[in-house]
């Protein structure tokens, strides 16, 4: 189960680096917030490739159910805004696919 906490570092190494852009571009913060961004970003990629599955597509495509919940947790620890309850049936669906596409049974 090591796959959990790899993906959730990844998601928020995604998710801090997408926000250093948003934060220049829409927030008016200052453009060096880029630098730390894009190496964030850097290590968003290089945390996915510690994913023990056969095909990269299949990590990051469960990747995707782990990164909109923690994408909603982001909206709620750092920009003030609470989920409701459709956020978290949401989330609780996608960790289910993600679940399923890592985990799931295959055929040799």
């Amino acid at each position: 189960m090591l796959a959990l906490p790899i993906y959730l570092a990844a998601a928020l190494a995604e998710i801090a680096g997408c926000f250093a852009f948003w934060a220049w571009l829409r927030l008016g913060k200052p453009v060096w917030l880029l630098l730390p961004g894009m190496a964030s970003l850097a290590l968003f990629g290089w945390l996915l490739t510690r994913i023990d599955a056969d095909f990269a597509g299949r990590a990051f495509a469960a990747y995707g159910g782990v990164y909109i919940v923690a994408s909603v947790g982001w909206m709620w620890a750092v920009e003030g805004g609470r989920p409701d309850h459709w956020d978290m049936i949401g989330g609780l669906v996608c960790l289910v696919g993600s679940a399923i596409i890592l985990f799931g049974p295959r055929s040799p």
